[in-house]
Formats: C-alpha cells, sequence, structure tokens
C-alpha cells in the first residue's frame, strides 16, 4: 500500500467505470481494472465509485479479500479521516438491507437437532441471506425430495447383540475424522454471520468433522484455515473459472497449504440456476448510478438479481471430462469430482482416475427434477458395487439425522456432507458451529445404538 493519505475529494474525483476509487475499512482502492472480473457484476463495484463501500463489502467479504486479489499498484493509500465531509456522509447513504434480529435468535443450549439451526436463522437473520441459504431451484422439487426421500428408507434392527461401544471414527481421503461427517462447501458464509468461513473452519476442528471450503468463499483460504489448528485438515471446492489463468493461480496457492488435503471439482453446477427466493429479495443495486447503462440493467433484471446469480458467472460452463488431466497437471492434491447424478458418470470418474466422488445435486440448487441424491447411492449400489472399494463415495443433500449417515454408510458411503444447517449456525459463531457437530454426533451414536447389529 503506498505511504500517506488521500483526502475524501481525491478520492471523489475518481468516479467512473473507466477510472474507479473506492475506500473500503479506511483504505482507497483503484477498481478500474478489476471491477469488469468482479464475480458479482461490475455494477456492484461501479455503485460506489469516488465514494465508500466498505457497509456493502463487509455484508459479503473478509477484510483481507480485497487485498489478496488486487495488485500492489492498485492499493492507492489511506483514507484522510480529517479531510470527511457532510456532503461525503450523506453520499454513502444508500437503502438498507433488511438486518438481522438478533432479539429473535434463541439461545443456543435450546437448539438440539439441525432443523433448530435453519428454523433459528429463519427467524432471527436478514431475509436476503436466508432466502440465499435455504433458497433452491425453481419449483424446489429436488430439494424437497433429497430431505423426504431419507424417510422412506427403514432400517431392520437386530436385538440383544450386546453392542457396547460405539466408535464413530474413521478416515476420509486419509485424513482423521470424529464420524463419517463433513462441511459442505457454501459461498459468502458471511451473509450468516460476522466469523463467515472462519466459524466453519475452527468449529469443525472443534467438533472434530472437516469443512470443505469454497471458491465463493467470502475470504482467502489462508485466511480461513487460519481458525483452525495448523496441522488440521481442509478440503477445497473448486469452481474452475472461466479464465483458466485465475483457476491455475488458485490451484498453486493450495498447493502451498499444508492443511488442504483433498481438492472437490464442482460439475454440476455449469451454470447459476434460476432461484426464486433468492432474486425476490434483491442486494442493493446500483439504480442511481449514470454509468450503469440501461441496456445491462435491463440485462442483469431479466437474467434474475439473485445473490447467487451475480456471484456465480465466472464459472466455466464448457467444463468436461477432459479437462480432469489439466486440473491434474496443476495440483497435487487427490482430485474428487462432487456432482456425480448417475451410475454411468460414476464408472467414468472412476476410469479418469479420481480419488472419490460426492453423489450431489448441488443441494437442489442445480437442475430442478434432478433425483434424490439417495436414490443416486442406491444405484450404484445395485448397478456398479464394484466401484465402493475402488474409490471414496460421499453423499450430500438433504441429510439432517444420525439415521440418515448411518444409512449412507450402510450403502457404502465414505462420508456424508452437510449444508445449511452448519452454514446457518455461523449466526452464532465458532461455537454454534461446533455445537452443531455435537448434536451430529450424539445422533448418529443414538442411532447406532438402536440399530444394533445391522
Amino acid at each position: 500500500m503506498a505511504e500517506g493519505k488521500i483526502s475524501v475529494s481525491e478520492v471523489a474525483k475518481h468516479a467512473s467505470p473507466d477510472d474507479c476509487w473506492i475506500v473500503v475499512n479506511g483504505k482507497v482502492y483503484d477498481l478500474t481494472k478489476f471491477a469488469p472480473d468482479h464475480p458479482g457484476g461490475a455494477s456492484i463495484v461501479y455503485q460506489f465509485a469516488g465514494k465508500d463501500g466498505t457497509k456493502t463489502y463487509n455484508m459479503y467479504h473478509g477484510k483481507g479479500l480485497i487485498e489478496s486479489e488486487l495488485d500492489v499498484s492498485d492499493k492507492k493509500g489511506s483514507l484522510d479521516e480529517s479531510t470527511i465531509t457532510q456532503t461525503w456522509i450523506d453520499a454513502q447513504k444508500e437503502e438498507e438491507a433488511v438486518e438481522a434480529d438478533p432479539n429473535e435468535k434463541p439461545p443456543l443450549s435450546t437448539l438440539i437437532n439441525l432443523d433448530d439451526f435453519e428454523k433459528a436463522f429463519e427467524k432471527s437473520g436478514a431475509s436476503k441471506a436466508w432466502a440465499y441459504i435455504h433458497g433452491a431451484s425453481n419449483d424446489l422439487f429436488s430439494l424437497d425430495a433429497n430431505r423426504s426421500v431419507w424417510g422412506r428408507l427403514w432400517f431392520r434392527p437386530r436385538i440383544m447383540r450386546k453392542v457396547k461401544d460405539i466408535n464413530t471414527k474413521m478416515k476420509m481421503f486419509g485424513q482423521p475424522a470424529a464420524m463419517p461427517v463433513w462441511i459442505c462447501p457454501m459461498g459468502i458464509a458471511k451473509t450468516a454471520g460476522e466469523e463467515g468461513e472462519q466459524a466453519l473452519s475452527g468449529g469443525a476442528a472443534k467438533g472434530g468433522i472437516i469443512h470443505c471450503m469454497s471458491t465463493s468463499s467470502s475470504m482467502p483460504p489462508e485466511e480461513i484455515v487460519s481458525a483452525a489448528p495448523k496441522t488440521y485438515p481442509a478440503f477445497f471446492q473448486l469452481y474452475v473459472d472461466r479464465q483458466r489463468h485465475k483457476t491455475e493461480a488458485l490451484l498453486a496457492r493450495l498447493n502451498q497449504m499444508d492443511q488442504v488435503k483433498a481438492l472437490f471439482v464442482t460439475v454440476d453446477l455449469p451454470v447459476v440456476s434460476k432461484r426464486e427466493a433468492d432474486e425476490r429479495i434483491r442486494q442493493p443495486t446500483p439504480t442511481t448510478s449514470s454509468y450503469i447503462s440501461d441496456a445491462n440493467q435491463s440485462s442483469v433484471d431479466k437474467k434474475g438479481g439473485g445473490l447467487a446469480r451475480t456471484t456465480g458467472n465466472f464459472i466455466d460452463w464448457c467444463l468436461d471430462w477432459d479437462d480432469l488431466a489439466w486440473i491434474r497437471e496443476h495440483t497435487k492434491l487427490p482430485i474428487v469430482v462432487k456432482g456425480i447424478q448417475s451410475a454411468a458418470d460414476a464408472k467414468i470418474a472412476l476410469d479418469m482416475g479420481c480419488a472419490g466422488i460426492v453423489i450431489s445435486n448441488h443441494g437442489g440448487r442445480a437442475l430442478d427434477n434432478a433425483p434424490a441424491t439417495l436414490l443416486i447411492l442406491m444405484e450404484l449400489r445395485r448397478d456398479c458395487p464394484e466401484i465402493f472399494a475402488r474409490m471414496e463415495v460421499h453423499i450430500d443433500g438433504g441429510v439432517r439425522r444420525g439415521s440418515d449417515v448411518l444409512k449412507a454408510v450402510l450403502l457404502g458411503a465414505k462420508g456424508v456432507g452437510i449444508g445449511r444447517p452448519f452454514q446457518c449456525a455461523v449466526s452464532y459463531g465458532t461455537e454454534g458451529v461446533e455445537h452443531a457437530c455435537e448434536r451430529t454426533c450424539r445422533s448418529s451414536t443414538s442411532t447406532t445404538n438402536f440399530a444394533n447389529d445391522l
């Protein structure tokens, strides 16, 4: 960062797409080059050209993210607070988002299962955050099926088997875990709470499970893993960027991070789906900016202005199986294909030498009417049972109880990913995520006790 202070009058001179300076957390940045490639679209950047964008930035990003994304030459200096005027303050005023209501948040100790975390966040979280976290594609058929199908698979308990000690500990991709559960990758966790992904990382470590970081996280991966012990493992979920050099640079950084032990390549979301609940409650948009053309604004409106859509524009929709070889050239990590929805594709992943797969339909957030993930797990068990001995098979989608985890494991799954409840637990910080881990472990143990020698 350059030395010296910059006055508000100087910042205000740089207020166009061709010359765009913005203040974030007291620092002045030149985002002229960065804005067109901003994952959330250039328009949200141009809204704050020549102004202070701190409040909106901090809603979605960790403080260190902007520093890691920009060149040194784009970091202009610190804002001279002695030059702040009432005119400058008035210029920063914008439409307020619906804020969280802490009075609606029940005490953490009263949350006794994973559903409780979602119910609590629905009442106490910001409406935009709830729509983003809970929302899914179109008519929610896949979302609902993911959840309901677990309840249609029955146990056949055996009795009087002298089951004394229950041990849920295991390993996934060579890494120890307290139970066969990991936290699914989810974007911009700061929408749920101030700690963001650091709560997920720190809470997972305290709970003995593994957090899978998202490419679309609120903060850099180095900052996320810093919340856990230095030797504690993590996974990383990769969206391949249309600008391949950016993915190559990201993989190079991950190669330097000893904590990252597996790379989950997401393949079930070539484009961001239509998530209507998210689109109905829009984030602040630059309707007052003279630099946003009517044509561009109309384009955003027609496609939908949901948070998911505007933060997923960078994803490469042309990814194919041959690209796994390219990814392998740039990573030392075991490659896991996340988004398998058929036995045929599971076989291809095995033939391609992948370390594992995740059966997933993106939590019902990709193609609506895609089959429930449990049905795909059963299909694999029927049509290609040999893969379970040759690669790790994981599953996510609708898992809320220890009974769901046990069913998946009995059908051959090595591990089970859980997403939305943990994202909602971020509203309680690291302690909330740890509590969610404890609730999950207790549920898994009690179910195994009842099931006895299945």
